[in-house]
């Protein structure tokens, strides 16, 4: 606990990259900040900083010293959730990084009904693409992470697996909305929107359409969904989602979901950090997603 606010100025020069950056961040000035980190290095006995022309970056103990602050936090967090049950108290805080698609229905009635019965526990959802969110459970950034199609699962112990088809959204007067299910060269002849490549459903689609040999050339890439999803109204155009984050229909929309014999369904994994004990708090909250997800898959089966 002695270096604790030590450890969050480096935090912040690690995540800025420069020591007046980081400074402004956390109030104080540059000269004053600057001393402190080297205070620092003088009692641990090594530099855990490499001073650029452009600005700082960590060096390998440097690494090692923030990893031994993250993991430290995170025991912490733990702890005090232990000691909260203990007193009969139901208090805690759950990180959890998320793709968007979780964001419109999904995480907001999961977090409502978990604090209907816990009140005292708060949440913070950081949403991204899939290499940020398992780069979050990696460095403890995140508790949880509920993320379609990760890329690596390498520190990602997978706590539940539900399938998700890519579904076309479309207008509801557009012709393709009497299908039940929409063909990749259907897509093709279309003005289409996509989500940008470092996302899972823009992966499934790329798959697709190189099943085809043919290339995909959107009218318009982004990474927010809402503007894909909304753009379906417009230019007759397609666009795309999972059907978790496809509730319920907007207004003048309908979502079909793409054949299987072009695109396989992704999975939506819900996981943790590998051999990292949870906060009670976020344990909990763990369990009724997977309950959740499991209910979900019922009743679509």
């Amino acid at each position: 606990m002695k270096h604790l606010y030590d450890f969050q100025l480096i935090e912040a020069v690690a995540r800025t990259g420069s020591i007046r950056r980081a400074a402004d961040d956390m109030n104080l000035t540059g000269s004053a900040l600057n001393r402190r980190i080297r205070r620092f290095e003088e009692e641990f006995g090594f530099d855990i900083f490499e001073r650029l022309p452009s600005g700082v970056r960590l060096n390998p103990a440097g690494e090692m010293v923030l990893h031994h602050y993250r993991s430290s936090r995170s025991d912490l967090a733990r702890l005090r959730s232990q000691v909260a049950d203990l007193s009969g108290e139901r208090r805690g805080h759950v990180s959890i990084a998320c793709s968007q698609a979780l964001t419109p229905y999904f995480l907001p009635e999961q977090i409502a009904l978990y604090r209907a019965k816990h009140p005292g526990v708060t949440f913070a959802v950081k949403v991204g693409d899939r290499e940020q969110a398992e780069g979050q459970i990696a460095n403890f950034a995140a508790d949880l992470a509920l993320v379609f199609e990760p890329l690596y699962l390498v520190d990602f112990e997978i706590l539940h697996a539900l399938p998700q088809p890519v579904h076309a959204i479309l207008h509801k007067d557009d012709p393709l909305a009497a299908k039940t299910e929409i063909r990749m060269r259907d897509v093709l002849q279309r003005p289409y929107v996509l989500p940008s490549k470092q996302y899972g459903v823009r992966h499934l689609l790329e798959m697709g359409a190189r099943k085809l040999r043919q290339t995909l050339a959107p009218v318009i890439e982004s990474d927010s969904f809402d503007l894909i999803r909304h753009y379906a109204l417009h230019e007759g155009a397609i666009g795309f989602q999972i059907p978790i984050g496809l509730k319920y229909e907007d207004a003048g929309l309908v979502s079909r979901p793409m054949s299987d014999r072009d695109i396989s369904a992704g999975n939506l994994f819900l996981g943790q950090k590998r051999g990292r004990t949870l906060p009670v708090s976020s344990a909990r909250f763990a369990m009724q997603i997977t309950n959740s997800l499991t209910a979900y898959s019922q009743e679509l089966s």
